[in-house]
């Protein structure tokens, strides 16, 4: 799939990216640099345009030849251009004096390559639009962020309309008695903000129906809607082959292919696998399943500790969830963008460190978020702040406020390394991608921050 360049959806990029790469070099030789404060993220500074080489950048990564980038002979297509309301308010402390445990948390993410740097693509003043409502937001104090535009309310819309249909009436994914839930996920504004750059509505509809799969079977197999840990291992292997198909013999394969229709997990993956495979190149397919494996290696680590009620070291728990994590979705940004970032860049430790940060970052957002709803479900559920609480003896408050400092670490890191990678490969695809994953982590906080209908947070402040 050749590079098509920037599609119209991203025309709100800055053109001053060619100064990116003597910036941040020029950060990086100061030492002691301090972060600016969290409390008012800013929008400002983005990775450089696709189009554009950074000045100083000595070459690419160290072993591999910067590919050819041809000009694309045909345009990519596009769908409307999203209206762009301003960006959801900033979080802000509590009130009065915080304690400790809190200041330390509103300090932010300090340290090299961190002043001055954000991934989130700029806003534009918004054009005249007819006045909407106010999206209620949740507001973490000291949480380190960016805030990002409204999604483009048709897209979200159609979205909406055909996720739905496909999962009622294609995939038969949920009895009529979980509608509600299923609205109430809102995937359409969910992928709509985390894609912004995707030309078409169908090539929204990639992420959307992997996004609905993978949520039922964590649903069906591990949590909500009858999951267990007791034989979970045979049910995700033999879902898993609805993405990674089993080669046998003749005899065999029937029976096979018939299990691919026993559940509504399966017919979920199989379906969504296809829809994906139609348009993502043989590596981009192999890629999303291999991090599909890391997801259902972290399901079974997850599911092991369940059955032997074991509460993992605050370390241990951190590796599942580099795992059990987000990280299948923002891997497939250049899909979803119509574009491929060559195998051999994406495979480079530098780009998977940053992919890998990404996903962490993204996956601690939710344990934040998510924190109630999961003390209030039955049984012991496992989250950062909980294992923190336990093995580190804090109470509940400092262990959700340490979580909170760990998920600003990890932004600080991913921030941090994609714009060395940028700075050291000033190869198009590699810009587009690293501004791909930062949008997708971006909007992935954006929709817990606003799914008020899943999330509320606790009362620590």
């Amino acid at each position: 799939m050749p590079e098509p360049g920037l599609s119209p959806l991203q025309s709100t990029l800055p053109t001053a990216a060619s100064h990116f790469g003597a910036h941040v070099l020029g950060r990086s030789r100061t030492a002691g640099a301090e972060a600016a404060p969290v409390a008012q993220p800013a929008v400002a500074g983005v990775l450089p345009g696709a189009s554009g080489v950074l000045p100083g950048a000595s070459g690419v990564l160290p072993g591999v030849a910067a590919p050819a980038v041809p000009t694309p002979a045909v345009a990519v297509p596009a769908g409307p251009a999203p209206a762009v309301p301003a960006p959801v308010v900033a979080v802000s402390a509590a009130a009065g004096t915080p304690g400790p445990g809190l200041e330390r948390v509103l300090r932010g993410p300090s340290g090299l390559g961190t002043a001055g740097l954000s991934l989130v693509r700029a806003v534009e003043p918004p054009a005249a639009v007819a006045a909407e409502a106010p999206v209620e937001v949740l507001e973490i104090p000291g949480l380190y962020y960016h805030p990002v535009p409204e999604p483009d309310p048709v897209r979200v819309a159609e979205i909406g309309r055909r996720i739905k249909e496909w999962a009622v009436e294609e995939v038969e994914l949920y009895p009529e008695e979980w509608e509600k839930q299923f609205d109430g996920f809102s995937v359409g504004r969910y992928m709509v903000a985390c894609h912004p750059d995707a030309p078409t509505v169908d090539h929204l509809m990639i992420a959307t129906r992997l996004m609905v799969a993978e949520n039922a079977v964590d649903d069906y197999y591990c949590e909500d809607h009858g999951g267990s840990p007791i034989g979970l291992g045979g049910r995700l292997l033999l879902a898993h082959t609805a993405l990674d198909p089993l080669h046998t013999t003749r005899e065999y394969q029937p029976q096979w292919a018939e299990s691919l229709r026993a559940d509504a997990p399966r017919r979920a993956y199989r379906s969504a696998m296809e829809y994906f495979g139609r348009q993502a190149t043989p590596s981009q397919a192999d890629r999303f399943r291999h991090d599909m494996a890391r997801l259902h290696l972290g399901y079974l680590a997850e599911g092991s500790w369940a059955q032997t009620d074991h509460t993992p070291e605050v370390w241990e728990y951190l590796v599942m969830r580099q795992f059990n994590n987000f990280r299948p979705c923002p891997t497939i940004t250049d899909t979803v963008g119509g574009y491929e970032l060559p195998a051999d860049l994406h495979a480079q430790p530098a780009m998977q460190r940053v992919i890998a940060l990404a996903g962490n970052a993204c996956t601690i957002v939710n344990d934040l978020y998510s924190y109630t709803k999961e003390l209030a479900a039955p049984g012991r559920h496992l989250n950062l702040p909980v294992v923190i609480a336990d093995r580190e003896d804090l109470s509940d408050q400092d262990g959700y406020l340490k979580a909170v400092e760990v998920h600003n670490d990890l932004m600080r890191d991913f921030e941090a390394e994609a714009a060395a990678l940028a700075a050291a490969c000033p190869v198009p695809g590699v810009q587009r991608f690293l501004r791909g994953v930062a949008t997708w982590v971006d909007g992935n906080h954006y929709w817990h921050q606003t799914n008020t209908y899943r999330y509320s947070l606790p009362d620590f402040w």
